[in-house]
């Protein structure tokens, strides 16, 4: 679709400087697209991993707090959980993959997660316990990659947005717009120039 500007020298220039500066954007939008869904790739495939993982060790906690359950009387299972002296602390900051801005999630775990006799429980309760406090970072950064993959892939969709509107619109228009200047330019030039012949003759 043609710009709808006056067909003259002046516009002619601002139209080659526009197309210019819209061929140079679309570039630059089109490498930052192809380094997003090879970023947004990598992190789909590492969350597929950890999900894995998460899965596995949730598993194998319950599995062994079940069992330790079966172990303790009711009386010892709420001193276990009100002993524990385990802290979790979550820092939360911010990185930028591929100019995006997403969240950076870790975890500490501070104190004793032991803080119950150990002589009077069974491994099994020693073993779900480990499990947990295993599973919990894992989770924290299953939560970061599953963030990072919905913030990516909303980038992905704004800057194909524009790459598209560049490449299928603007673009085109510029050009068939430069174009029809071009054809107008020497459509007067050829009639200028029959203009003088007549003259002359």
């Amino acid at each position: 679709m043609r710009l709808n500007v006056n067909p003259n020298r002046m516009e002619l220039m601002k139209l080659k400087n526009r197309l210019a500066m819209a061929r140079r954007g679309h570039k630059l939008l089109k490498d930052k697209l192809d380094a997003l869904v090879q970023d947004f790739v990598k992190i789909i495939r590492e969350n597929r991993n950890l999900r894995q993982e998460v899965e596995k060790e949730i598993i194998k906690a319950f599995e062994a707090q079940n069992k330790a359950s079966l172990m303790l009387s009711e009386q010892d299972k709420e001193l276990v959980t009100t002993m524990t002296q385990q802290k979790v602390v979550l820092d939360v900051s911010t990185r930028h993959i591929t100019g995006v801005r997403v969240p950076h999630f870790e975890v500490h775990l501070e104190g004793n997660p032991y803080a119950y006799g150990l002589i009077n429980t069974p491994a099994e309760l020693d073993e779900a316990f480990s499990s947990f406090f295993r599973v919990l970072p894992l989770m924290i950064r299953l939560a970061d990659a599953e963030k990072t993959i919905e913030l990516l892939a909303v980038e992905i969709e704004k800057t194909r947005r524009r790459v598209n509107a560049l490449e299928y619109v603007l673009i085109p228009n510029l050009e068939e717009t430069i174009k029809y200047i071009n054809f107008k330019l020497d459509e007067l030039a050829r009639g200028a120039i029959t203009s003088i012949m007549r003259i002359k003759h």
